[in-house]
């Protein structure tokens, strides 16, 4: 008759006894419910918000989907169908062009409707934006495949900038179709008149070709035009529903300002050309968005450093306040002293054509060169160089404590120049940009905190 008792067995209990077991069982449950309250208020994935659905059926649930606020979901959605609304018109647009060439173009040439010259005059460079459409779109569609492939159903790694900035090259083509366009049109116009062959073409083309969709050569025609302005609002579509945090956003605004630089340039040369029409549907868009960069002077920086345009970006450009102090001494005298003049700046960078390379990585491996164009600020338009570009590989950048309005910046054995803009945050912005391009491309690494009046005795070598 050994039998135990029974509070032999509550001490069996890894020594508990009964009311802390219970104790302990409530605050689990206590625990258990807090945690399932924070499950219900865990932040959101994209924004980091506490106001997350609670979700009831796990089961028809997306995980990624689940740990999204609501405004976020609808973002993603947003965003999802401004990269498929790109994508997607950028295919119907491929094949209006193709529709040019193999309906109207190859027709005519194989009939011997027009020579060669006036084929050329009315089509312009349409071969270049048929190939041109044909590698954006291919790469495109790649992008979206794979995301839908990897399971990402928000099409969230599709970085529709980075790839706009790969094929940047395809607006000096739309430039030149466009600025090409008022006299093809005038020409299409007095070859119909003049040729009964052409005009009876044109007409059984529209009317019996269901291809056409009964739409006249003409209106095909303005088909790279339409495209062209369309970039800047597709874009901007996309970047309203990219958050900031997101990898494409950087590039997604360059894009849209490259763009745009350009379809200014086109009305401007319009205009002096002479011509009635221009990009009326990007004007009244620009207006609205922002002040546009006055492309002539990246076209004239680029024409001076002599760099392909696809291996070129444009890190920072705007006007700066620039002084030569005489003699160097510029820290003594203080600021006050020197006289300075408006200049338009340009920070070129010449890059290494590696997809992965980004300017935001601070790696100097794909950085090949990089210059600072000094522009005059000119009110007719026309801009002229102030001297030839400042190579940053040959020069040192220095702040000194007691001017922290300004930056200096030398050209070994050669002069000095003090830089500063109208705002002290901007001024430091460009001097920290300047500063992190020349310590990368200089010989001198190692001197870290050159002064401006150290004298530099070693000859120079190129890294």
């Amino acid at each position: 008759g050994t039998r135990t008792k029974p509070a032999d067995v509550e001490r069996a209990d890894s020594g508990i006894g009964q009311m802390p077991a219970r104790k302990w069982r409530s605050r689990a449950s206590e625990t258990l419910s807090s945690l399932q309250a924070w499950e219900a208020h865990r932040p959101c994935t994209d924004c980091g918000e506490r106001d997350l659905p609670v979700e009831t059926d796990v089961q028809n649930c997306n995980q990624r989907r689940a740990d999204l606020c609501e405004k976020c979901r609808k973002r993603r959605t947003e965003r999802k169908e401004s990269v498929l609304e790109f994508v997607n018109t950028e295919a119907s647009y491929g094949e209006d062009l193709r529709i040019i060439k193999e309906e109207f173009y190859l027709p005519m040439q194989a009939a011997g409707l027009l020579s060669q010259e006036q084929l050329q005059g009315i089509f312009s460079n349409i071969q270049e934006l048929i190939d041109l459409n044909e590698n954006f779109l291919e790469i495109l569609q790649e992008e979206i495949d794979q995301a839908f492939d990897q399971g990402d159903d928000d099409l969230m790694t599709v970085c529709i900038g980075e790839i706009f900035l790969e094929f940047v090259n395809m607006l000096p083509a739309f430039q030149t179709y466009c600025l090409q366009q008022s006299s093809s049109v005038n020409m299409l116009n007095a070859l119909e008149k003049e040729k009964e062959l052409l005009r009876i073409f044109l007409n059984v083309s529209q009317n019996d070709n269901t291809a056409l969709r009964r739409m006249n050569l003409r209106s095909f025609l303005m088909a790279p035009l339409q495209r062209v302005t369309k970039y800047p609002l597709l874009l901007s579509r996309i970047i309203k529903a990219t958050t900031e945090y997101h990898p494409d956003h950087g590039s997604l605004r360059e894009a849209k300002s490259r763009i745009e630089s350009h379809l200014e340039h086109i009305n401007m040369k319009t205009k002096q050309e002479g011509n009635t029409w221009t990009l009326r549907s990007f004007r009244q868009d620009s207006k609205k968005k922002r002040e546009v960069i006055n492309i002539e002077m990246r076209e004239t920086a680029l024409k001076t450093v002599g760099w392909l345009r696809e291996e070129t970006r444009f890190v920072m450009e705007g006007s700066l306040q620039l002084a030569q102090p005489p003699d160097g001494q510029w820290v003594k005298k203080g600021s006050k002293t020197l006289k300075f003049q408006n200049m338009q700046v340009l920070l070129l960078v010449n890059m290494k054509r590696v997809s992965e390379s980004s300017l935001e990585s601070a790696e100097p491996g794909p950085v090949k060169d990089a210059v600072l164009v000094l522009i005059r600020d000119k009110n007719n338009g026309k801009f002229h160089l102030l001297r030839e570009p400042l190579r940053l590989s040959n020069c040192i950048v220095s702040t000194d404590p007691d001017c922290d309005d300004t930056f200096e910046l030398i050209e070994i054995r050669r002069e000095a120049f003090v830089f500063r803009d109208s705002d002290r945050a901007r001024t430091h912005h460009w001097f920290r940009q300047i500063r992190r391009y020349s310590r990368e491309l200089g010989s001198w690494k190692k001197r870290r905190n050159a002064l401006p009046n150290i004298m530099i005795s070693t000859p120079h070598t190129r890294p």
